[in-house]
């Protein structure tokens, strides 16, 4: 795997607009270590939780879309929904391969956690039964929005790992791949969840309320996620409370400055530029760097 950062596009290499579709991949997680960014173990640990909450939200991404798309009559927006979709269901599958035949190999149970996911994206944010038709496409408008909100992170987290240093730093190369893989599909269709719920109308308070919800909501379930990771890390298991927590704290700053995870203040900050105003997903991330990578991704060209 090599670094991505050069690949920056400037007018000559734009490539515009691109089609969306699912890529066939495979990664090879067989030799990877749990920790595996070397000496790094809370990043390590932190982008890994990744792998138990994403599945359940993709899967609910893809079905909230297919609630959706009869209703869509723009056939630009329909095909690039479709695309968004093909993708996200091969994200949720790779994230589940690695739980099963990595995580478990390492002797971390994900099962209570992954049901919790289950729970919140399957009962708690799915479609409601008996309401009105009216009452029907207000949940799905506002799940349209919550999804858009949630997108709004993904990209910015995608753009981050387009650009982080992970293969200077030694990281696993297959692990490394999977996850810079996809970050460069969170890149490359950025825009779509945005653009699927503006059809239904885009008003300042359906933005402010999908973002007051989602921020929160993928914080907690991702230190969740981390904590539960940790009580099943060996490295962890003879330390006290707060040394773990003062662990935790030192090395996230130490490991940001690395750029080995992205700093938290600059997910904050970027959480106010979707409010304002001309704001649009496209601002975020850089296709021809996303398109760069996917053409070269180990991963894809192995499946290929």
């Amino acid at each position: 795997m090599t670094a991505v950062h050069a690949n920056r596009s400037t007018p000559e290499t734009d490539p515009g607009e691109v089609e969306l579709h699912a890529r066939n991949v495979a990664f090879d997680l067989s030799e990877t270590p749990l920790h595996w960014i070397p000496g790094a173990p809370v990043s390590s640990n932190m982008i890994t939780v990744l792998n138990l909450l994403l599945p359940e939200g993709e899967r609910w991404f893809v079905e909230t879309f297919n609630e959706a798309l009869p209703m869509i009559k723009d056939e630009k927006l329909a095909t690039a929904m479709r695309g968004f979709v093909g993708q996200e269901a091969m994200h949720a599958e790779v994230h589940d391969r690695a739980v099963e035949n990595w995580l478990s190999r390492h002797g971390v149970d994900a099962t209570a956690y992954i049901e919790q996911m289950e729970w919140i994206f399957r009962k708690v944010l799915g479609p409601r039964e008996g309401q009105t038709p009216e009452q029907d496409l207000k949940h799905l408008i506002e799940r349209l929005w919550l999804i858009a909100a949630i997108e709004h992170y993904t990209a910015l987290l995608g753009d981050f790992a387009l650009n982080c240093t992970w293969v200077e730093n030694g990281a696993d190369p297959n692990m490394a791949d999977m996850f810079v893989w996809h970050g460069a599909e969170e890149v490359e269709h950025r825009a779509v969840a945005h653009d699927a719920a503006a059809y239904f109308g885009d008003t300042p308070l359906r933005r402010g309320r999908a973002m007051a919800l989602a921020m929160p909501f993928l914080a907690i379930l991702l230190v969740r996620g981390f904590r539960f990771i940790n009580s099943q890390d060996p490295l962890y298991d003879d330390m006290s409370v707060p040394a773990k927590y003062t662990k935790y704290v030192k090395d996230y700053f130490v490991e940001s400055r690395r750029g080995l995870f992205p700093k938290i203040g600059g997910l904050v900050w970027a959480t106010a530029t979707y409010f304002k105003p001309g704001f649009h997903p496209n601002d975020i991330g850089d296709t021809a760097q996303a398109v760069a990578y996917l053409a070269s991704s180990p991963g894809a060209r192995r499946a290929g």
